[in-house]
């Protein structure tokens, strides 16, 4: 009888350790999942691309609503997620600002535009986020993934992996501004990767 109680204990020691991983894993896909439904939305907002520096509100500030550049794709996607990617920024920055690219001379954050940089980003999401494999199979890359390219030079582009496969059904399209406002469009490797990652709470 005794032996039957521990066998069974074990037994239900296992199965509630199976529903904890089945559950926790479940619980992440479906973060990335609404992530990259929360980008869908933003495609039918009518975008013009505009780079200027703008005075915004701070926490859960945002540029107007009918501007934006392709950090502001991303910012806008989590913050449908309840992450304010300004505040994140902002204070990480705060606490740890000479990890983070001096590419424009400042000598302090500003929350006003940190976050709308690309550079600062790939910092935040290595900081804080999972660095992934940044290769050439379609297959590595998961929709709510965030991808940032090199254009050339010092230009720098970001988007998040949709759901949505190509018309070859060989990769994800992307959620991106690259000009043409808030789309989704197949252009996963048409510029050099430089970051790939997956951020979440």
């Amino acid at each position: 009888m005794a032996v039957s109680f521990f066998m069974m204990r074990k037994t239900l020691l296992n199965i509630a350790f199976y529903i904890l991983t089945v559950s926790a894993a479940l619980g992440q896909t479906n973060f990335y999942d609404r992530l990259a439904d929360s980008a869908v939305i933003l495609t039918k907002q009518r975008v013009k691309y505009d780079p200027s520096y703008f005075r915004i509100s701070y926490p859960n500030g945002d540029i107007p609503a009918g501007k934006g550049v392709c950090t502001d794709v991303i910012i806008r996607a989590y913050r449908k997620l309840g992450i304010d990617l300004q505040k994140e920024v902002h204070e990480d920055m705060k606490a740890n600002f000479s990890k983070y690219p001096k590419n424009w001379g400042l000598s302090k954050p500003d929350k006003n535009i940190d976050h709308r940089r690309v550079p600062n980003l790939m910092t935040f999401f290595s900081r804080h986020g999972t660095v992934k494999q940044i290769s050439q199979n379609p297959d590595d890359y998961f929709p709510g993934d965030v991808v940032c390219w090199n254009l050339g030079g010092a230009i720098t582009h970001i988007g998040i992996v949709s759901k949505k496969k190509a018309a070859d059904g060989q990769r994800h399209l992307i959620f991106h501004n690259i000009g043409a406002g808030q789309v989704m469009e197949d252009c996963l490797f048409s510029f050099k990767i430089i970051g790939h990652y997956r951020y979440g709470k």
